[in-house]
């Protein structure tokens, strides 16, 4: 390589390295590496507060042939550690373009790899799992950087939502005549999340991940969200409580990825981390109430444990009523006395398909219900 063209590599805890070119800002970016198969939306990728902690490698070879711009964004910067593809385009073509790819991760100081035989990457990700990674300039020493990586913590037992979250309470009005009033968890939210619940008549009051159980009753919400979000379920315990004293009060509770896994744990379900986790556009999974297939987005690392039939062990008050079709993994439950549903997947997609967004719809049913009949809430908290 020339000066002018210096060299960059990826290199994975397990010793394996893959070479490339730089892109984006300059120096070294370590995380777990993981891949994703939606063939665009890679600025929505980008600035999903899911993907912290992780360098994300897209497996479609051309990415940026639409260049970046201001509206395609799901939180104010990108929020990926850094980002790998094979061919980086220099020469985005479309009328809504602000600016290159290269330009974009540059200016907010993301690191990035282009040049990369992401095939060859993705196969060892499937066959050997997920694992820690750095992308580093071509000059710095291999066993150096192999020190680095191993040094750089696992992502199981990490709690990252806390350093996405908003650190103030902000509201998303109501599109038109305001209906209800649905209190958000944000451990990560999507911005689509909020504005698809305004725009079916619901103010949202959007919650740092700190918040109680009293902050969230103080509301006085007709609904209860819980945002995607990235790190490991298992480290964002507080808000078990809140859950189940929300629920048992009769109001009705939405979660997805994150707070999916969230709900779970709070009626007693194990969650676990799955190999190379779920990332992507194009995820089929089987609704079993309804019979049919949705195309869904996901992006996910951990998942929840299912047991025989539609059971989920160590939460007897839950059903599965979601599969995914990949790996028979839980995709969506419900609880069979309260009003309390949530997927794993990404009904708000950003990218991906819209196939999902009926459950929004669904949750403003619940709502409706509860509003329409206060007599049936309960203040009985589910043990």
């Amino acid at each position: 390589m020339t000066p002018n063209n210096p060299s960059a590599s990826l290199l994975l805890e397990d010793g394996r390295r893959f070479d490339g070119l730089p892109l984006g800002a300059g120096g070294v970016a370590l995380g777990e590496v993981v891949f994703n198969t939606s063939m665009t939306g890679y600025q929505e990728v980008l600035t999903d507060p899911s993907y912290a902690g992780q360098l994300v490698t897209m497996t479609y070879p051309l990415i940026g042939n639409y260049g970046t711009n201001a509206e395609d964004v799901e939180s104010l910067r990108p929020q990926v550690a850094g980002f790998i593809v094979r061919e980086a385009a220099r020469a985005p073509s479309s009328w809504r373009s602000r600016d290159t790819l290269e330009g974009y991760l540059r200016l907010h100081g993301v690191v990035g790899i282009r040049d990369v035989d992401t095939r060859a990457l993705t196969r060892h990700i499937r066959d050997e799992g997920a694992m820690r990674a750095a992308i580093a300039p071509g000059d710095v020493p291999e066993e150096e950087l192999l020190e680095r990586v191993l040094a750089h913590p696992k992502m199981e037992g990490l709690e990252l939502a806390c350093g996405v979250s908003t650190d103030r309470r902000y509201v998303v009005p109501a599109v038109g005549r305001e209906e209800y009033h649905v209190a958000a968890f944000d451990f990560g939210v999507k911005a689509s999340s909020p504005r698809l619940l305004s725009e079916r008549g619901c103010r949202v009051t959007v919650l740092p991940s700190e918040a109680d159980t009293a902050d969230v009753l103080a509301l006085e919400p007709d609904g209860l969200f819980l945002s995607n979000g990235p790190g490991d379920p298992a480290a964002v315990e507080r808000v078990a409580e809140t859950i189940l004293e929300v629920a048992g009060k009769g109001i009705p509770v939405f979660g997805i990825c994150l707070g999916h896994q969230l709900i779970a744990r709070a009626f007693g379900a194990e969650t676990f981390k799955l190999p190379f986790g779920h990332h992507g556009g194009n995820h089929p999974v089987m609704n079993h109430d309804l019979r049919t297939v949705e195309i869904t987005s996901q992006n996910h690392g951990f998942a929840v444990r299912g047991g025989e039939a539609d059971e989920v062990p160590g939460a007897p008050g839950l059903r599965v009523t979601h599969s995914n079709l990949y790996d028979g993994t839980v995709a969506g439950i419900s609880h069979a006395k309260l009003p309390v549903m949530a997927v794993q997947y990404h009904p708000e997609a950003a990218p991906g398909p819209h196939d999902s967004r009926y459950l929004f719809n669904d949750f403003v049913a619940l709502m409706a219900a509860r509003v329409r009949d206060p007599a049936e809430r309960s203040d009985a908290c589910p043990t």
